[in-house]
């Protein structure tokens, strides 16, 4: 594609430009390659962001460059971006709304990715067709690696966490952060805003009981080296976290890439746990989209 090509994407015109700018120097990965990626990736993407506000995390020049969060849209979005407009107190920008982006559609991604949106963070809850904000449905523990423990004492965790959620009739579907960590996900039905963040500290709570030498559920920088934090606080309906096959703004196009727990089990080093948008594009062939059974109607209640 042309620099500053209009294009015809599933119906919708739109412009795109600077496909050429290199995002990525490390690996000279550029902003139509960036594009290129999330059109192939849409198939499994698009239906982990449906209905949930997106938080674009965007990086105008590139992951060496500055970058900022974008909540708003609505002053540039074009009219056939659906949006919705959720309160925001207490944000740093002094505004108490914002109208988010619904990326629910192939169209909506390829504005999203042109954008230079390396990264896409949505809560775990979704809003319904006219805006109203539902209780969450996914429960996720992020899994943040204190140095010089890496992904791999991540994976110690995170199998623990499994052998608890399964007990209590929870599956658990593992995921690469895409930086340092990784994420393990549980799809629920609950009935209010806190219910989820209320389980995910118990159970990182007892979890730091029970492996005190690997474990911390405590956010304090000092009780952190060497171990992993559970963050069990990505749970608030405020927060979100990177979405399911998003690029992540490393010196490598690394992605935030679902994995089986046989590789959880296997891993060894961080690099067994590493995959670039190529490499993911080439699992999407092998493997489909190992977080489908995130996305099932039928939910254990929490």
């Amino acid at each position: 594609m042309a620099e500053g090509q209009l294009v015809e994407v599933a119906g919708r015109r739109l412009r795109v430009s600077n496909l050429d700018k290199v995002l990525y120097p490390e690996d000279g990965f550029t902003k139509g390659e960036v594009i290129d990626y999330y059109v192939r990736a849409a198939q499994v993407l698009l239906p982990h962001v449906r209905d949930r506000p997106m938080t674009l995390k965007r990086y105008p020049n590139g992951v060496e460059g500055n970058s900022f969060f974008e909540k708003d849209v609505s002053r540039h979005a074009p009219e056939w971006v659906r949006t919705v407009c959720i309160e925001t107190p207490g944000s740093s920008r002094g505004a108490e709304k914002a109208d988010f982006a619904l990326v629910q559609d192939l169209p909506t991604l390829v504005w999203v990715a042109n954008l230079a949106s390396l990264e896409l963070h949505v809560p775990q809850w979704t809003v319904g067709p006219r805006g109203a904000i539902r209780d969450p449905d996914l429960l996720v523990f992020d899994l943040d690696p204190g140095s010089p423990a890496t992904i791999v004492e991540c994976c110690a965790v995170a199998l623990r966490l499994r052998e608890e959620l399964e007990s209590e009739g929870h599956a658990a579907y593992p995921k690469t952060s895409g930086s340092k960590g990784m994420q393990v996900y549980s799809p629920v039905r609950t009935r209010s805003g806190e219910r989820t963040g209320e389980y995910a500290r118990g159970l990182a709570e007892r979890l730091e009981r029970e492996l005190p030498e690997l474990v911390v559920s405590r956010m304090t920088k000092r009780l952190r080296p060497g171990k992993v934090l559970i963050d069990w606080s990505q749970n608030n309906p405020k927060k979100t976290t990177v979405a399911p096959y998003s690029l992540r703004a490393r010196p490598a196009p690394t992605v935030s890439t679902p994995i089986l727990w046989d590789e959880v089990q296997e891993c060894r080093q961080p690099a067994d746990l590493v995959f670039t948008a190529d490499e993911v594009l080439d699992r999407i062939d092998e493997h489909g989209d190992l977080f489908e059974p995130l996305l099932a109607k039928d939910r254990p209640r929490l």
